[in-house]
């Protein structure tokens, strides 16, 4: 399978995590694009609230919504095949769902970490499984992997897990790519850095290198679109930064928030 040279429209797409920040915002822009959208998360209110949103924009736009827990993994297959048959076709699957939930290592806090490593690399290679299985059964698709800067480099503290998980994402979405080489099938991993969203609200007010969630998710959907194998979003600073992440000593990088 000879990938062409012309980029392919990925027409539907389905984003989990979906209710709020990043894949919320992201489910904002693609129907500004034109795009049909599977939208899935635990919280099916304001996954209907979105919904309702999007078609008095987009009134020309299918809008699906689904409620789903990715820990749940039987369920994201299910869900994930449900669409494929629903729709027609899945052409681009955004694994987004994550936690951000830690404690530093050997502080008591086992059980809230062991959630967020669950949610962001076991239930991620569950959504990555459900996607390719459906990809290569129809020999084309979109696989991206939303990860972290923190994935650059091992942090300290509450991050120590979580850059972890990230890290493993980032790992096992290059794995995929490597494989998928030569085919029309495509695998993004998306590096952000710092982006306003309720998952990091509690740590972004005091850095100046935070971006709106709006200007962070344009980015996101400008490096998706034109599936790069990688990127780090916004391209400024974070290029450079993490470019910087990975070859400082660990002292100076190993204290960041996401």
């Amino acid at each position: 399978m000879k990938r062409t040279a012309a980029r392919t429209t990925r027409r539907t797409i389905l984003i989990t995590g979906a209710s709020a920040g990043l894949g919320e915002q992201m489910a904002r822009d693609f129907a500004a694009l034109g795009r049909d959208l599977a939208l899935c998360a635990r919280r099916t209110d304001r996954l209907e609230r979105l919904r309702e949103e999007l078609l008095a924009r987009h009134p020309d736009r299918r809008v699906t919504v689904h409620a789903l827990d990715v820990n749940d993994h039987e369920r994201v297959f299910e869900v994930f095949r449900s669409w494929e048959a629903e729709l027609g076709t899945l052409d681009r699957v955004i694994v987004n769902a994550g936690l951000g939930q830690g404690r530093p290592v050997g502080t008591g806090g086992f059980e809230e970490t062991l959630r967020t490593v669950h949610t962001n690399f076991t239930a991620a290679l569950a959504q990555c499984e459900a996607a390719m299985e459906l990809f290569r059964a129809r020999g084309a698709g979109h696989l991206v992997v939303i990860s972290s800067m923190t994935a650059m480099r091992g942090m300290a503290g509450h991050l120590a897990a979580y850059a972890a998980s990230k890290a493993g994402v980032s790992v096992l979405a290059e794995g995929i790519r490597a494989e998928m080489i030569g085919t029309p099938i495509a695998v993004t991993t998306i590096h952000p850095g710092y982006i306003a969203s309720e998952l990091n609200n509690r740590r972004v007010g005091w850095t100046t290198l935070t971006a709106s969630t709006e200007k962070g998710v344009r980015a996101m959907v400008r490096a998706i679109e034109a599936e790069r194998a990688e990127a780090a979003v916004p391209p400024w600073p974070w290029t450079p930064i993490g470019f910087a992440m990975r070859h400082l000593p660990l002292r100076l990088v190993s204290r960041g928030d996401r």
